[in-house]
């Protein structure tokens, strides 16, 4: 019980025999910050009870031209492959998973910026990563 004015502890975390929690973002293209527009280019998935960190990445161009027209394509590719990079390869492949999942999806005025964080549970992460990828970017 409670004390008055004091909200409940919340309920631990029931999750399904056979499934673990998951973390997950989207992947944005913002090609002008001060406008707030934005682009869906792919999803990013961590679990860290599963060991498992990757993003799905795919530029939708046209898109991103009818959005604004002016953009450097080849920039927001590199900047993409570097995003996606980072899950697995270079500087942050020596910090563990939830540390590199913290430094994706960190806020920042780019290019390239994570969504907020939301969560779920899964049995297959990768499977949800091509779920959340087909429904929110594809």
């Amino acid at each position: 019980m409670s004390e008055p004015g004091f909200p409940r502890p919340p309920k631990a975390l029931n999750t399904p025999e056979g499934t673990e929690a998951f973390q997950w973002a989207l992947v944005r293209v913002v090609p002008r910050v001060e406008r707030g527009e934005a682009i869906n280019a792919g999803v990013i998935v961590y679990s860290k009870r599963l060991r498992y960190l990757a993003a799905r990445i795919e530029l939708d161009e046209a898109r991103l031209r009818a959005l604004s027209p002016g953009v450097d394509i080849a920039a927001v590719r590199g900047a993409l492959t570097a995003f996606e990079r980072a899950c697995t390869q270079g500087p942050l492949a020596e910090r563990p998973i939830g540390e590199r999942f913290n430094w994706l999806t960190a806020p920042r005025s780019a290019i390239v910026q994570p969504g907020p964080v939301h969560g779920g549970v899964t049995a297959d992460p990768g499977a949800e990563l091509n779920r959340l990828f087909r429904d929110l970017v594809g």
